[in-house]
């Protein structure tokens, strides 16, 4: 059924452009609409209270101007008050950098669980959502994560959490999905050494953790090509979530999506800080080939990275179970990569 004619000399009211599983709508007039109502998104499986596991967590403003918080888990059971420090898992979410937060349940049960069975300190972190806010608004947040906990580390009035249980020396980068995404981003920047990188000392960046990142390009893969239709995670939801997200005009063969576009940063440019990198591959993924090609080519350039795949599992299966068998043996992985590096 067409649309009403506007009556001569009126403006056509705005129409939804783009629709994003209800949670985000994209208007003709460039006005959004967004419901943060995520409660129906809750993880199958057992979900432990916050009671059942040894582990504190609050929230804290990281960004003034912004108004960004960072969620805080420390552990109980190991290093919180001791001599013992703890390293740190800086933790961004998912959501194709258009939804999702910190706070939604099965995040929350993910970060819970990291902090307790690795043991880490946590920071989960929020950043700036699309279409209100374009790449590289997500990267730029991502930096000023890290510029707060620089700022910690050499602070006489750091958060006490901080100051008594984290090893700076041994900080992680780690994401799923569009968090892995930009947790390779990270990596990059402070790999590309002085030359307008990121300096993160007295911080020693020890390692970086890519769940199923969230990485794109205008040529199909097979196993994109092969995706169903139907499914909801597959290459008609990422492709939708891309256009909400890139610049205005770019294409997935953007740096900020597609990692060896032209005008990324080459590999084989990237010096001795760039970290050793832990990559986690659910190969029923629709990106399975993209993050296997991503991990051969770091091993080109000569890059320290593991692939770990999960045989019969896709995208977010953290997030959708946290608490399954495969999150089970996800977290082992984990805790073998940050507690060996």
């Amino acid at each position: 059924m067409s649309s009403p004619t506007p009556a001569p000399g009126t403006a056509a009211a705005p129409h939804v452009v783009e629709d994003c599983l209800g949670f985000v709508q994209l208007l003709s007039d460039g006005t959004v609409r967004r419901s943060t109502d995520y409660s129906m998104l809750r993880p199958t499986g057992r979900v432990p209270s916050d009671s059942d596991l040894p582990v504190q967590w609050k929230d804290v403003v990281y960004d003034d101007t912004h108004g960004l918080r960072l969620r805080m888990y420390r552990p109980t059971n190991a290093g919180a008050g001791k001599k013992k420090k703890l390293p740190v898992l800086v933790y961004f979410h998912g959501g194709g950098f258009c939804l999702l937060s910190f706070e939604m349940t099965s995040f929350h049960v993910g970060a819970l669980r990291l902090a307790t069975e690795l043991p880490a300190l946590v920071l989960s972190a929020d950043y700036r959502l699309a279409p209100e806010h374009r790449l590289p608004a997500a990267l730029d947040d991502a930096e000023s994560v890290f510029s707060w906990l620089r700022a910690q580390a050499t602070s006489s009035d750091a958060d006490p959490w901080l100051a008594e249980s984290a090893d700076f020396a041994r900080v992680f980068v780690t994401g799923d999905s569009a968090g892995g995404n930009i947790s390779h981003h990270v990596a990059v920047r402070h790999g590309a050494g002085s030359g307008g990188g990121l300096a993160l000392a007295p911080l020693r960046l020890a390692g970086c953790v890519m769940l199923w990142p969230y990485f794109g390009g205008e040529e199909p893969t097979p196993s994109e090509a092969a995706c169903p239709a139907d499914q909801v995670m597959g290459p008609a939801l990422f492709d939708q979530m891309w256009r909400l997200a890139l610049p205005v005009g770019a294409t997935k063969d953007h740096p900020f999506a597609n990692p060896f576009a032209p005008g990324s940063v080459p590999l084989s440019d990237l010096g001795a800080a760039f970290p050793p990198v832990l990559v986690v591959d659910p190969d029923q993924d629709p990106l399975h080939d993209r993050v296997v090609d991503y991990v051969a080519r770091l091993k080109a350039a000569g890059k320290a990275v593991e692939l770990v795949v999960f045989a019969g599992q896709g995208h977010g299966f953290f997030a959708m179970e946290p608490c399954g068998e495969a999150s089970d043996e996800l977290i082992r992985v984990i805790r073998r990569f940050v507690h060996g590096a």
